[in-house]
């Protein structure tokens, strides 16, 4: 035979039904699982109801805890914070900052202190921790190490 000489082709009937059914096959299995019905959906269930307990004390607690102890705040801008003694976790832990308007006085809570704690000039026994501002306490840093660094004799 020559070898450029082209291929016979085959005729329909010698053709391979094979691909035919593939495709047939694939069509009814789309079409069956498109018909399937939706899953049903179980709602999820209500998570419990949560009591929340409130932590802090009542505001006339720190009221009256500040009027007795209020001549050891340090002011700025009529601002100043303390922090009220916390008996379950035995911790200076419930921060307010006060503003003085005059005689009276606004508590409002906050989640720490942001000043320096006042250490110097507070007795023991107080149930407030009262804070400084920054300048103030260098300034008195200043003086202890002045004071500190003095000759002695003159």
């Amino acid at each position: 035979m020559d070898e450029d000489a082209p291929e016979p082709t085959p005729s329909v009937r010698k053709l391979s039904k094979t691909p035919s059914w593939i495709t047939l096959g694939f069509l009814l299995g789309a079409a069956f699982v498109w018909s399937l019905p939706e899953p049903q959906k179980t709602p999820e269930p209500e998570p419990p109801t949560q009591v929340v307990k409130l932590e802090r004390p009542q505001q006339t607690e720190i009221e009256a805890v500040f009027s007795y102890w209020q001549d050891h705040a340090v002011w700025e801008n009529d601002l100043t914070e303390v922090a009220l003694w916390d008996t379950e976790r035995k911790s200076y832990s419930i921060c307010y900052e006060v503003l003085r308007n005059g005689d009276l006085y606004y508590f409002r809570t906050i989640p720490h202190l942001t000043r320096p704690v006042l250490t110097r000039g507070i007795p023991s026994d107080t149930p407030l921790q009262f804070t400084e501002p920054e300048a103030r306490r260098r300034e008195w840093l200043q003086e202890a190490r002045s004071e500190l660094w003095k000759i002695p004799g003159k």
